[in-house]
C-alpha cells in the first residue's frame, strides 16, 4: 500500500509541476500576446492638475505624441483636487492594463506622501506606481531682492549666519517644493533663515520684489522675466548644469555651495502590476516623443527641460526623491497644513 500510495503521490506531484509548467508558459504568452495587440483601445491619462498650467500642458502635449506613436487616442482627463493627490490617488486604485497612466508632478506627490502619509494621500509613490519614465524637470533659482546686500550666493551665506533668523526667505507655501528646498539649503549651508509661507508663487514674488521678503528658490521660469528686467538678483540655480533660460547664472556647486541639487519632476506612471512588456511599450514611444525638437521646445516654454529615462532609472530617481524630502521634513519638524 506504501509503494502504491508513493507512486501515486510521485505521479500527482509531476503532474502539478507540469500544470504549473503549461500554466506559466501561458501567463507568458498571455502578456506577449497582450503586449503585441496594445493598444486595442482607449488610454486614459490622468492628469492630477486643472486645465492651462504646466502639468497639463505637458501632459497633452505627452498624450498627443503617445497617439500618433501608438496609433491609439489618448485622452487626458483632469482630476484636480489635494495638490494632485485625489488625481494620484486614483490612479493608483485603476487597474494595472496600461489603459490607465498619468502624467504627474512627482516632486509634489513625493513631499504630500511624506508630510501628510499614504492614508491620508491615498499612495505610496514607490508602491502605487510603475514608472514609465521621467518626462521632465524644472530646474530652481536663488533669487533676492536687489537691495540685499548679496551678489552672489556665498555672500548671502555669510549675511546669513551674521545674522541668523534674521533674513527671510518666501516660497509659495508651507510643504511646497520651494519651502522644502529653502529648508534642505539651510542644512546644507549651515544657516538660520525665517521662512515666510504665501499661498502660491505670485504673492511671494510680488512681496520679493517690494521688499518684504528678501530671499526666495522659486522655479526659473515664474522669476526669469524679473531677474532679466533688473526687478530680481540671481545668484545660482540648483541644477547640476548651468540653465540656458539663465545665461550668466552659475550653479550653487559653481557658485561655492556643493551637494546641493534640487528640481521639481514630472513623469509618466501607470498603477504597479502593469505588465511588463506594457510598460516597456510606452517607454518605447516615449524615448523617440522626448527626442522630438517640437516636444523639447515646448517643454521649454513651460520651463521643463525634456528627460527621458528607462522604467528602471524612473523608479530609482522617484525613490531617492521621496527619501531625501523624508528627511528634510523630519530634520526641519515640517508639518502638514
Amino acid at each position: 500500500m506504501f509503494a502504491i500510495c508513493t507512486g501515486r503521490a510521485r505521479r500527482a506531484a509531476l503532474g502539478l509541476a507540469a500544470f504549473t509548467l503549461i500554466a506559466g508558459n501561458l501567463t507568458l504568452a498571455g502578456q506577449a500576446l497582450a503586449a503585441d495587440e496594445y493598444p486595442a483601445k482607449t488610454i486614459r491619462m490622468i492628469v492630477p492638475y486643472p486645465p492651462g498650467g504646466a502639468t497639463d500642458v505637458i501632459g497633452r502635449v505627452i498624450a498627443q505624441k503617445l497617439s500618433v506613436a501608438l496609433n491609439q487616442q489618448v485622452v487626458v482627463d483632469n482630476r484636480a483636487g489635494a495638490a494632485g493627490s485625489i488625481g494620484a490617488a486614483a490612479m493608483a486604485k485603476s487597474t494595472p492594463d496600461g489603459y490607465t497612466i498619468m502624467t504627474g508632478a512627482l516632486t509634489s506627490h513625493a513631499i504630500s506622501e511624506v508630510l501628510y502619509g499614504q492614508q491620508q494621500v491615498g499612495f505610496d509613490v514607490d508602491k502605487s506606481f510603475a514608472p514609465v519614465s521621467i518626462l521632465g524637470t524644472v530646474p530652481l533659482v536663488f533669487v533676492v531682492n536687489p537691495n540685499v546686500k548679496a551678489n552672489n550666493l556665498m555672500e548671502l551665506i555669510a549675511l546669513a549666519k551674521a545674522n541668523p533668523g534674521a533674513i527671510t526667505i518666501g516660497s509659495a507655501g508651507n510643504g511646497s517644493p520651494q519651502h522644502l528646498a529653502a529648508e534642505l539649503f539651510m542644512r546644507v549651508a549651515g544657516v538660520k533663515m525665517l521662512h515666510v509661507p504665501y499661498k502660491g508663487s505670485g504673492p511671494a514674488m510680488t512681496d520679493l520684489m517690494g521688499g518684504q521678503v528678501q530671499a526666495m528658490i522659486e522655479t526659473a521660469p515664474s522669476c526669469q522675466a524679473f531677474i532679466k528686467s533688473g526687478k530680481l538678483r540671481a545668484l545660482a540655480t540648483t541644477t547640476r548644469e548651468p540653465v540656458a533660460l539663465l545665461p550668466g547664472v552659475p550653479t550653487a556647486a559653481q557658485a561655492g555651495l556643493k551637494d546641493f541639487e534640487v528640481s521639481s519632476m514630472f513623469g509618466l506612471v501607470a498603477p504597479a502590476g502593469t505588465p511588463a512588456p506594457v510598460i516597456a511599450r510606452l517607454s518605447a514611444a516615449l524615448k523617440g516623443i522626448l527626442g522630438e525638437a517640437e516636444v523639447k521646445q515646448t517643454l521649454l516654454a513651460q520651463g521643463a527641460l525634456a528627460t527621458y529615462t528607462t522604467p528602471e532609472e524612473a523608479a530609482h530617481i522617484i525613490h531617492a526623491e521621496k527619501e531625501k524630502w523624508a528627511r528634510v521634513v523630519k530634520e526641519a519638524n515640517i508639518k502638514g497644513d
